[in-house]
């Protein structure tokens, strides 16, 4: 399946929001569970976690990437600066840290290699802008909750290593990524 992925900005926007607006996708939220407090000043409701993202997608701040088949998006993956994120359970020592917090893929493409795909995308797009560490808080395969955070043996067989728990559920996993050439 031949995919295509591309980082969010404001000349994708409009792509990015039919995704988040389509059956099935996560419309609820706008990705916008674990950003930073902004949510204590957000207008209320889904329109307020859309317009807060909104504004950030056109400040030019990084949110994430789209994955996109035939120039459709059907698949997202929440990737951006640390410090754009509230605590996640983290070491707060290291710099340059993306956190990578979510992944949606719509149903008729789930189990079908996608998330790995856009975990590497991620990973690529984060080492492009700088990060020294991609740092993320999947769930092992049985937990029933926060699987949309991805699961750890994905992030094992892209090379993350296992740094400590994050809550009764959640690991912290950290990947170096820095180019050293």
């Amino acid at each position: 399946m031949m995919l295509k992925f591309a980082p969010v900005t404001a000349e994708n926007w409009d792509d990015f929001e039919r995704f988040f607006e389509s059956r099935g996708s996560p419309h609820y939220c706008w990705c916008m569970a674990w950003r930073s407090n902004e949510f204590k000043k957000m207008l209320p409701g889904k329109a307020g976690k859309k317009a807060s993202m909104k504004s950030r997608v056109a400040s030019g701040t990084p949110i994430g990437i789209l994955c996109y088949r035939d120039d459709e998006p059907v698949a997202w993956c929440s990737i951006a600066p640390r410090a754009s994120y509230r605590p996640l359970g983290g070491d707060e020592t290291l710099d340059r840290v993306w956190s990578l917090v979510c992944f949606f893929v719509h149903r008729q493409f789930r189990n079908k290699g996608v998330s790995m795909q856009l975990l590497q995308a991620a990973i690529a797009e984060a080492r492009s802008q700088g990060a020294r560490y991609v740092e993320a808080y999947p769930v092992e395969p049985d937990s029933t909750t926060y699987r949309f955070m991805g699961l750890v043996p994905a992030f094992e067989e892209a090379g993350f290593r296992f740094v400590k728990p994050a809550g009764t559920r959640r690991k912290v996993m950290i990947l170096p990524v820095e180019d050293n050439r």
